[in-house]
C-alpha cells in the first residue's frame, strides 16, 4: 500500500486531506489514517511548516454570565458555536476567537486553559514534533473542518496548533472594539527551557523585551516565525501567584489603532474607567487599556504600534496591523 518513504507521507497527507473534507465522512476515519502516517513516518526528517500566528485562546471561568455581558456587551464581539469539547462559550475577533469553558476546579488559581496556533500544514507540522523528540497529542477534527492537535510546552502549558478547514468562519461584528488578537502571555519561570520550546524549535523570533525598571525584564516577546502575532513571557512572579494575579499575567491583547476611538466604543456600550481599567502608556511605547473578565483574566485593548520610544530595547521585528 505504502510505495517508498519518500513519497508515502505525502500520499497519504492528501488522501487524508481529501477524506476529512468530504461532508459524509465520520471524523474516527481520519484519526485512523492520520494515526498511521503518523507513526509510519515519525521518523522521517521533515522541515518545519509555516506558524503563521494566533489562532485562538480559552480560559475557564465560574461565571458565564458575566463572561457574556463583557465580551458580547462591552466589547461587542459576537458569539459563535462551540467547537472544542467542554467549550459552552465562544467569541469572535475577526477570525480569531475566544473560548470558555466552566472551571473544572473554582478554587484553583489559574483560569487559562490553551493557547493556540495557526500552521499550514498540521500534519507534517505534528510529525516534525514527533522528530524533534516530542510527544504531541494525536490530530482530532473539528466540527468547523478545522485540524487541530495539542502538545504540552516544558513548563506544562498546553499549545495547540490548528490548520484551518474550507468552511467560513464566523467573523466579529462591526460592533467590536477590536478585530484582531495579536499577543497571549502567561507566566514563565523557566525562559531558558521554554526558549528552546518555543524559538529552538518552533522558530519564534524576538519582538521586544522589557521591564518595569530599565534595566531589569520583565517580559519578552516572541513574533510567531511566519507572523507579526506574539508570545509574552511574564517573568519575576511568585511560585504561588494568587488569581488575581495569574489572571494580569495569563492574558492575551486585543490590537486596536487609535485607543481614544477604542475607548469611546466602550463607553458607547456602556463602559466606565475604573480600578485598573483606564488607558495608559505601556513601557513598550504603546498605549493600552486594560478590562478585566468576573475571574480577573486581563484582556489588554493595545494600539497596534508605539506611540513613543520604547523602554529597555528596540522592537525587532514588524508591528501587526487590522
Amino acid at each position: 500500500m505504502i510505495a517508498g518513504a519518500k513519497t508515502a507521507p505525502f500520499q497519504i497527507e492528501i488522501v487524508a486531506r481529501l477524506i476529512y473534507n468530504r461532508p459524509a465522512m465520520k471524523i474516527p476515519y481520519l484519526l485512523v489514517i492520520l494515526t498511521v502516517a503518523g507513526s509510519a513516518f515519525s521518523q522521517t526528517p521533515v522541515e518545519r511548516p509555516h506558524i503563521t500566528g494566533i489562532d485562538h485562546v480559552a480560559f475557564y471561568t465560574t461565571a458565564a454570565d458575566g463572561v457574556n455581558k463583557l465580551y458580547g456587551t462591552v466589547l461587542g464581539l459576537g458569539s459563535a458555536a462551540p467547537t472544542e469539547p467542554g467549550e459552552t462559550l465562544r467569541y469572535m475577533v475577526g477570525k480569531q476567537w475566544v473560548g470558555y469553558t466552566p472551571a473544572p476546579d473554582p478554587n484553583s488559581t489559574d483560569r487559562m486553559d490553551h493557547v493556540a496556533f495557526t500552521t499550514d500544514n498540521i500534519i507534517a507540522l505534528r510529525r516534525y514534533l514527533v522528530g524533534k523528540g516530542l510527544k504531541p497529542a494525536q490530530i482530532e477534527g473539528r466540527p468547523d473542518h478545522s485540524m487541530v492537535f495539542s502538545v504540552s510546552d516544558p513548563e506544562g502549558h498546553r499549545v495547540e496548533f490548528v490548520e484551518r478547514g474550507k468552511e467560513e468562519v464566523p467573523v466579529a461584528p462591526e460592533t467590536a472594539v477590536s478585530h484582531r488578537i495579536i499577543h497571549v502571555g502567561f507566566v514563565v519561570y523557566h525562559a531558558d527551557a521554554e526558549d528552546h520550546f518555543y524559538r529552538e524549535i518552533l522558530g519564534f523570533r524576538p519582538y521586544w523585551h522589557g521591564g518595569m525598571k530599565d534595566n531589569e525584564t520583565d517580559w519578552i516577546s516572541l513574533q510567531v516565525p511566519d507572523g507579526t502575532d506574539w508570545l509574552e513571557y511574564m517573568l519575576n512572579q511568585p511560585a504561588h501567584p494568587d488569581l488575581r494575579l495569574t489572571g494580569v499575567m495569563n492574558h492575551f491583547s486585543l490590537g486596536v489603532a487609535d485607543m481614544k476611538q477604542a475607548q469611546a466604543t466602550l463607553e458607547s456600550h456602556g463602559w466606565k474607567e475604573h480600578d485598573g481599567e483606564h488607558e495608559q502608556m505601556g513601557r513598550d511605547g504603546k498605549r493600552q487599556l486594560n478590562v478585566f473578565d468576573p475571574d480577573f483574566t486581563r484582556i489588554e485593548l493595545m494600539e497596534f504600534k508605539p506611540a513613543e520610544k520604547p523602554c529597555c530595547s528596540d522592537f525587532t521585528g514588524p508591528h501587526p496591523s487590522e
